[in-house]
């Protein structure tokens, strides 16, 4: 199970978390944290925490570095995997703070498909981060699908997960990286690949599947495999699964009797409450309405 906050966050409280959702390499929690000193951690995973409201000082030392940090919103703290912190001090109340926990397997499909080198040479730096745009937009889509779970969610939180590895490869590395020359992996998908990819979509619509199941059977990198996907598609892995899996659930809404429940397992939620939030959301109806108005609509069929 990923995430080390229970050990770390002995004063803080926890807010909300991810781990129900069941994403792959990723955990993200939001935290409540009161003033106090912190115990030593040698974390398991790369820990990205992202200040979203309240204001503090915060004094920590990680792999022989003191950061002092007059923090605000938008203030960003990276501690790399096995970097131990020695102390954090929290001077002030931190009202609601996001912590983004990532396992080592994006980093190493990065590392090794973008750059071409061993995983065990590249290292982050422990770093304290007064902006990155491109960070704050990832945590936006993790609140986001935190607070309403979408159609092929899973599948668009493993792809943020491997964004943000990336992003923090080429920003924040310790090592000097230069990224292969582009190739023709960088062009839409060929249509036999193409071909492949949807057929297994299609035959595992209603089934758990990653965008590394996707890339894996085009025979690509993940990153290049998102890229070519959506210039032959025009969309993203996860809205075309998504687009997929919404039409999916109208079609049994209309044409069978089966549980809404049923139905929204099947669309890939995990749960129906989160289902009728996120059908509501693309049609303005709930999958009950729905169902109720597509049948007045359809004409009955003459028995006589």
């Amino acid at each position: 199970m990923l995430g080390h906050s229970v050990d770390k966050y002995v004063t803080g409280s926890m807010l909300e978390t991810s781990n129900a959702h069941g994403w792959t390499n990723m955990l993200a929690e939001r935290w409540s944290h009161a003033p106090g000193e912190l115990p030593s951690l040698v974390p398991r995973e790369t820990e990205i925490a992202i200040l979203l409201r309240g204001r503090s000082v915060v004094d920590r030392i990680g792999g022989g570095m003191r950061q002092y940090t007059q923090a605000k919103p938008g203030t960003i703290w990276l501690c790399p995997a096995g970097i131990e912190e020695e102390f954090i001090n929290v001077t002030e109340s931190i009202d609601d703070c996001l912590h983004i926990f990532l396992s080592g397997q994006p980093f190493d499909e990065t590392i090794l498909r973008e750059h071409d080198l061993d995983p065990a040479r590249v290292e982050l730096r422990y770093e304290s981060i007064a902006s990155d745009p491109f960070i704050e937009f990832i945590a936006t889509e993790i609140l986001k699908e935190m607070a309403e779970e979408s159609p092929a969610g899973r599948l668009l939180m493993e792809t943020l997960a491997i964004s943000l590895s990336a992003h923090l490869i080429k920003r924040y590395s310790a090592t000097d990286l230069r990224p292969k020359p582009s190739s023709a992996q960088d062009r839409p998908l060929d249509q036999k690949r193409l071909s492949r990819v949807k057929d297994y979509i299609d035959a595992h619509l209603e089934n758990d599947f990653t965008v590394v199941d996707l890339a894996t059977i085009a025979c690509m990198s993940v990153a290049h495999f998102a890229r070519s996907f959506r210039a032959a598609t025009g969309k993203t892995p996860h809205n075309y699964v998504r687009d997929l899996r919404l039409e999916l659930a109208k079609q049994r809404l209309t044409r069978d009797d089966s549980h809404i429940a049923e139905i929204a397992f099947a669309a890939g939620f995990s749960s129906q409450a989160n289902f009728t939030k996120a059908f509501r959301s693309a049609t303005g109806l709930t999958p009950a309405k729905f169902r109720v108005m597509t049948a007045l609509r359809t004409p009955q069929r003459n028995k006589n």
